[in-house]
């Protein structure tokens, strides 16, 4: 009997490899994402910080020269913006994300749909070989009665 070739053996192969690429940006876009949080959190923290620095610079019986007021306000935009821009990038990773997850979802489905495939065709194969050993062992059998 013949050995068990699954016709679209080099499909599944090509398939296993989109999965594991599309697998591997999606968890470099999961990562970037995490960073991009962490890095709104360092913005966040700055401003937390700069306000404080600030309340106490300007807390009663304090003089407050206007550059300083100046000098704060534009520290408080520039972060402001900052904190925008992060947020915007956080939105478009996400974004991104769930574009990459969308993907390595139909490749997955389209991966495990061919390996049930396989599956199938070898428990056909598996059928057909034991049809045939319980033919050559019935063809034996019927040899051995007939020379009795």
């Amino acid at each position: 009997m013949k050995k068990f070739k699954f016709q679209l053996e080099t499909l599944l192969k090509v398939t296993r490899r989109k999965k594991d690429d599309a697998e591997l940006k999606f968890a470099e876009v999961s990562r970037r994402l995490e960073d991009c949080r962490a890095q709104l959190q360092v913005f966040l923290r700055e401003l937390q910080e700069g306000q404080a620095e600030y309340a106490e610079m300007t807390g009663e019986g304090k003089t407050v020269t206007v550059g300083v007021i100046t000098t704060y306000n534009d520290f408080f935009n520039w972060k402001r913006a900052q904190i925008e821009q992060q947020q915007q990038l956080i939105l478009k990773t996400m974004q991104e994300k769930q574009q990459k997850l969308k993907i390595l979802m139909e490749l997955m489905t389209y991966l495990k749909s061919i390996e049930q495939l396989k599956e199938k065709r070898f428990r056909e194969y598996n059928e057909e070989l034991l049809f045939e050993e319980q033919k050559m062992l019935d063809e034996i059998g019927l040899q051995l009665h007939m020379r009795r």
